[in-house]
């Protein structure tokens, strides 16, 4: 029996959050010779060019008339739809409405967050009931989606969030990670620590400043990201905007630690990316974050909203011998969100839910 012909539907054309997993997927099933194809919902001004370019664009906006007809059109040409992430819930539940395609929705995010009133409750719900599965990241996603939404257990699928393990190898030695500091323009021997991630208010990059403010003096800090943020934050000496990175990868052989000051997460995949590269993290313990990393193990953990308790984390982590940490962190994402396993669950899903030809 043929593979079925898979559209993944993203936001926007940019490669973050679950665009990034989308992006992925979508290279690994058409690299394993399934007939897949990715289209955004609507187009984006911080889009990479490049990455822009190898997506279209179906309208306007994510629920303008024109682009969810235009959606219904890409569908018809598929036998299963994919929805990444929640924008593009709304979007699949109206336009694929009584098509004969049938759509499987990826949870990313926390739904506590992105669901806190009871009508925004009534409609997510009401959308999810219409997706022929829904996919989410972490076994507790899929008991809050459960409860939360009353779904069926038969409807949901725990399929994690995933990188393709030989993009994020680790620094082979000191002379390759100076040459990936060298190349972003950091210092060479320094103790360095990465944030990376969109500058917008729930990811918290004003939490990073302020934690990395009661360091030693001697610590550089590595912003890598986009967003509304980005003016207010201060450039120091010790504090380097890279802006946003096409790759990560060199960030991450380049750092010591990587830090994760969000509000609100699911399972990140910047979290993930960093523990395949062997870079132990700080994390505020929200979402699902501790399902990548395990604390005392992999990092640290520490509750949201406290510069004080990250700042202790990192000095705790910058002070210990990190060989244990990395090995621990790149075990375990070895082990849980290597995409090539991943992408065979998603394999079996697709084939079970996909309308027959």
């Amino acid at each position: 029996m043929a593979d079925p012909r898979v559209l993944h539907v993203i936001t926007d054309p940019r490669a973050r959050g679950a665009q990034r997993l989308a992006h992925d997927l979508h290279g690994e099933l058409r690299r394993r010779g399934q007939p897949s194809t990715l289209a955004a919902l609507h187009p984006h001004p911080d889009a990479d060019p490049a990455t822009a370019a190898a997506v279209p664009v179906l309208g306007p906006s994510r629920h303008h008339p024109a682009t969810l007809r235009a959606l219904r059109r890409a569908a018809a040409r598929a036998d299963v739809v994919v929805a990444h992430g929640s924008s593009t819930l709304q979007a699949c539940a109206l336009g694929l409405f009584a098509a004969r395609t049938p759509f499987v929705y990826v949870n990313i995010g926390d739904p506590r967050h992105w669901t806190a009133t009871p009508l925004r409750r009534l409609r997510v719900g009401a959308f999810l009931h219409r997706a022929a599965a829904v996919a989410a990241i972490s076994p507790h996603a899929a008991e809050v989606l459960r409860t939360r939404f009353r779904l069926p257990a038969r409807r949901l699928r725990t399929l994690p969030n995933a990188r393709p393990a030989d993009r994020f190898r680790p620094a082979a030695d000191p002379a390759d990670r100076a040459a990936a500091r060298t190349a972003l323009g950091l210092p060479a021997d320094a103790p360095l620590i990465a944030w990376v991630g969109a500058l917008s208010p729930e990811k918290r990059p004003d939490l990073a400043l302020a934690a990395h403010a009661l360091l030693p003096a001697d610590v550089h800090l590595a912003l890598a990201g986009e967003g509304p943020l980005r003016a207010a934050l201060a450039r120091g000496p010790r504090t380097h905007l890279l802006g946003p990175l096409a790759d990560p990868a060199p960030l991450y052989r380049a750092a010591d630690l990587l830090l994760l000051t969000s509000d609100s997460e699911g399972v990140p995949g910047v979290l993930i990316e960093a523990a395949l590269a062997a870079v132990p993290a700080v994390a505020t313990d929200v979402g699902w974050v501790s399902d990548v990393v395990r604390p005392g193990e992999g990092g640290l953990l520490v509750p949201p909203g406290d510069p004080a308790a990250l700042a202790a984390a990192l000095r705790t982590l910058l002070a210990a011998d990190r060989t244990r940490y990395a090995a621990a962190a790149r075990a375990h994402a070895l082990a849980h969100f290597d995409l090539a396993p991943v992408a065979t669950a998603w394999q079996h899903l697709l084939r079970e839910v996909a309308r027959p030809r």
